[in-house]
């Protein structure tokens, strides 16, 4: 409850005495004086986000909590929080009462319109950014090439050079960049303040060792964050305090990531391990540090039925390892192989790890990772270079820029590190808008007229007609969610200014304009596609089966549907047997994919926001595809009514039956190139991947989608007998770890149906 606490006396100070930026920079100043730092004996990485390690902090700011919250937090089986009594004392006595009518959420329920909350129900789309702010994005370079007395310095200088006579926004922009100093100032605080503290526990330990080591994190924190990083340890250690320090500012629960680690801290470790200032060991247990950091950071808990629902700790840092360098040559290095190392040894969930593979990475690299993720907890996943590069140029980045990121954060989605604000906003539900058409608008989910009539089903003459009425209700659906987004957007301008992230991101300061306003050279904002394999096969069954072969007609797969296939077996047979399907290779499924995919794009991709972004498609579920099977009716591809969907562009459970070369064959009639990103996850047996052959196989299949410009493919390595056990005997299986989408987690930590999900799987073989 710390952060909460000390956010409510800032604002209590400061509120409407100040301008917005000042008042967040003040407000994060008086955080970072304040908190409680927390030095763990044995460190040598140092540096929380809440008073201890795994202490979540609350953003009321954001979204306030009730007292039922907190008890769903407390209480539940997997993944809770606990809740002292103290704790629900502060939050009734102090937080909401100040915050309960301030915090946005509170503000956007207020002004969404009825239509946006009725499709939002009904489960058609989710909203990121009631619950956390838009800082998903990832470091570059510039905090290992400066301090923040440097930010501060340039801060200034850009104060100095307003011209209050010309700029009729010079003293906005002021403000702005005062705000920004604010929090360079509360930065440097947080340096000083953990120098002191480790200099003050030296002065009392009688451990010659720990004693030596705690002065040793002094001298650190005299150089960082204050000023640039000298040396290997100096430039974990200023990277994890601008950590800590953003994810602080604002619950940017999507991520904050480092971005090209190995590239970033090469420099760093030839320098050192030259003057023999350091070791290869030193240097690998200096990233073990790191790692434990990054695993003790829980994701802040959320809110309402979406606390009930989530089911991950995770924050959803992702560290990027052999990408492309700003030259076009392969950058892999010997921190690359350290990387995969501790990542191998450490076996934690956070934070999540790839690899970049591109035409030019060494063959050694693929397979020692492949090695690494054939042991079966979900890492790394296998990213293309040479495709997200293309990505990123489709998007309007210039090839330095898109050369020097290529950054993937989060998940698959992509941007340019330090100079982009790319923002999920919510995932939508392509195959319940299907079951919306079929039902003229009506959602048995949450009994209501959520969508619009654009017919009677029955009466659709020709495929053609049936794909427009989909194609208008689709552009229903966009049209108000992205209308939300745009009201959501320009309350974070208005309100919710983050100055810390804006100093690290380019040209936030040069500009004198927030991230959450458009300040980034780069602004882009997705929304996430889920269900594509469903949209794809039901579109299949409907067309081959009721308007050319006339198996059966409309009237009977929409009673079919609503009964979930109870008595309609015959019905349920051909769908789910007899009916072309995206997975195999099969033209007639696949080119409907197509159709699909071109049509997101038409009726998505482009749009523009109130602070300058650009809407773009993404092909990322999380865990959304659980919650998304949850609210719709069974399908007319035979999927089961509450059954999850699809994760990414993954095809259907079942549905893919010749092979994971006939998978990444379909894939690949996906655009991925126009994308910001898509997720293929892929399962096989450890046998089937067992010895070199094993690996070569896996070798192979990456490269050979990679060359079909796929953007990402990550494996379970795990049978399924082993998957049921552990459902049945869980304290049997406490360490074991699966891939879920973009993250890993515990399999025990899964609620039942997404583990039912990972379970039905299909396991593939390259025989």
């Amino acid at each position: 409850m710390e952060r909460a606490v000390l956010l409510t006396e800032a604002y209590q100070k400061y509120e409407g005495a100040v301008s917005t930026p000042v008042l967040r920079g003040l407000a994060f100043k008086h955080i970072m004086k304040h908190r409680t730092l927390y030095i763990e004996k044995g460190a040598l990485v140092i540096g929380e986000k809440g008073d201890r390690p795994w202490a979540a902090p609350t953003f009321p700011e954001l979204c306030c909590h009730s007292m039922q919250d907190f008890e769903n937090m407390n209480n539940r089986d997997k993944v809770f929080f606990k809740v002292s009594d103290e704790d629900r004392r502060i939050q009734k006595d102090v937080i909401i009462p100040y915050w309960k009518d301030r915090a946005l959420m509170t503000k956007m329920n207020h002004f969404l319109p009825d239509a946006w909350q009725k499709l939002f129900d009904a489960g058609l789309y989710t909203e990121f950014l009631q619950q956390r702010g838009p800082g998903h994005t990832v470091a570059d370079g510039k905090v290992y090439q400066k301090g923040y007395l440097d930010f501060k310095a340039d801060i200034q200088r850009e104060i100095d050079a307003l011209d209050f006579n010309q700029d009729v926004d010079a003293l906005t922009k002021k403000d702005e960049l005062e705000g920004m100093k604010l929090v360079c100032d509360g930065m440097l605080i947080f340096g000083e303040r953990y120098a002191a503290q480790a200099r003050a526990l030296a002065a009392e330990e009688t451990d010659p060792q720990w004693r030596q080591e705690l002065l040793d994190l002094a001298t650190v924190c005299d150089v960082v964050p204050a000023h640039a990083p000298q040396t290997f340890r100096q430039a974990i250690q200023m990277y994890w305090f601008t950590h800590i320090g953003v994810t602080v500012e604002m619950n940017n629960w999507d991520a904050y990531s480092p971005g090209k680690l190995d590239q970033h801290l090469e420099p760093f470790y030839k320098q050192d391990i030259a003057a023999g200032r350091l070791t290869r060991d030193e240097a690998k247990e200096l990233l073990e540090n790191l790692w434990i950091q990054f695993n003790n950071q829980p994701a802040p808990p959320k809110v309402g039925i979406t606390l009930k629902e989530s089911a991950t700790y995770t924050d959803f840092c992702n560290i990027q390892t052999g990408a492309l360098r700003p030259d076009g040559t392969t950058g892999v290095s010997e921190v690359s192989y350290l990387i995969l190392e501790v990542m191998d040894e450490m076996k934690l969930l956070q934070p999540s790890s790839n690899v970049q593979i591109s035409k030019k990475s060494p063959e050694h690299f693929l397979r020692t990772a492949l090695k690494v993720s054939r042991k079966g907890w979900g890492q790394p996943a296998i990213y293309n270079s040479d495709a997200i590069i293309q990505e990123l140029l489709n998007l309007g980045k210039t090839m330095a820029d898109a050369r020097e990121s290529g950054i993937c954060s989060g998940c698959v989605e992509v941007g340019t590190a330090g100079k982009e604000a790319y923002v999920l906003t919510g995932y939508l539900n392509i195959p319940k808008v299907l079951e919306l058409v079929l039902n003229r608008g009506y959602d048995h989910y949450s009994n209501q007229q959520v969508g619009i009539d654009v017919g009677d089903p029955t009466q659709f003459a020709s495929y053609d007609e049936l794909f427009a009425a989909f194609e208008k209700e689709l552009k229903y659906v966009v049209d108000v969610k992205i209308a939300g987004n745009n009201m959501i957007e320009r309350l974070y301008m208005q309100e919710m200014p983050v100055p810390l992230l804006s100093v690290i991101t380019d040209d936030c300061i040069k500009r004198a304009v927030d991230y959450n306003a458009g300040g980034a050279r780069y602004n882009t904002s997705y929304i996430q596609c889920v269900g594509v394999a469903t949209i794809t096969d039901s579109l299949a069954a409907l067309k081959q089966n009721v308007f050319e072969a006339q198996n059966f007609t409309m009237a009977e797969i929409i009673a079919a549907c609503h009964a979930d296939f109870k008595g309609y077996d015959q019905i349920f047979e051909i769908v789910f047997n007899q009916t072309p399907k995206y997975g195999n290779d099969d033209d007639y499924a696949d080119q409907l994919l197509h159709t699909v995919d071109v049509t997101l794009q038409k009726t998505i991709a482009g749009r523009q926001t109130p602070k300058g972004s650009k809407t773009v498609v993404e092909f990322l579920p999380t865990t959304c595809h659980v919650y998304f099977g949850e609210v719709m009716e069974a399908s007319p591809n035979g999927r089961h009514a509450g059954v999850p969907l699809p994760d990414g562009i993954s095809p259907e459970k079942g549905a893919d039956r010749l092979g994971p070369t006939a998978v990444i064959r379909s894939c690949s009639k996906l655009d991925q190139l126009q994308t910001g990103g898509a997720l293929l996850n892929q399962k096989f047996t450890p046998a089937v991947v067992a010895g070199e052959a094993g690996i070569s196989n896996m070798a192979h299949l990456v490269r050979a989608y990679f060359a079909m410009d796929g953007h990402h493919i990550q494996f379970n390595v795990v049978d399924r007998k082993t998957l049921l056990d552990a459902q049945q005997h869980p304290k049997d299986y406490e360490d074991l770890i699966v891939r879920v989408a973009g993250y890993s987690d515990y399999f025990n930590n899964l609620g039942r149906d997404l583990q039912d999900e990972i379970i039905n799987r299909t396991e593939q073989s390259f025989a």
